[in-house]
């Protein structure tokens, strides 16, 4: 699914595409991509073929949020999961930073 995800990312030309791996972080899901489209339309576009490959792949439902603006699209595919933004509000957000590796280690309350 990852290299799915990837490749439409890749051939729909959306830019500083970011993968981060959930394993062991969260439960909602074991990968997340980030990228950024240049305009809504880019943004919608790029979600657009996600989800329709996704589905003629075989990966059942996925579950779309955001596309009535395309500001930022969420799409939700089980054990991943892609947004997309328009590089504004994706700076805004700054997701990387909230998933990233560098984030601090969570600590076990005792």
């Amino acid at each position: 699914m990852r290299a799915i995800a990837r490749a439409c990312l890749e051939d729909m030309k959306a830019l500083e595409i970011v993968e981060i791996d959930l394993a062991g972080k969260t439960a909602i899901a074991d990968a997340m991509f980030i990228a950024s489209g240049t305009s809504q339309r880019h943004v919608g576009s790029i979600a657009d073929r996600i989800v329709e490959t996704l589905k003629e792949k075989g990966f059942g439902r996925v579950r779309v949020e955001g596309m009535t603006s395309c500001d930022w699209v969420l799409i939700d595919a089980g054990d991943m999961i892609v947004h997309v933004f328009r590089p504004e509000v994706r700076s805004f957000y700054n997701l990387e930073k909230m998933w990233g590796e560098d984030r601090p280690s969570e600590r076990l309350a005792v």
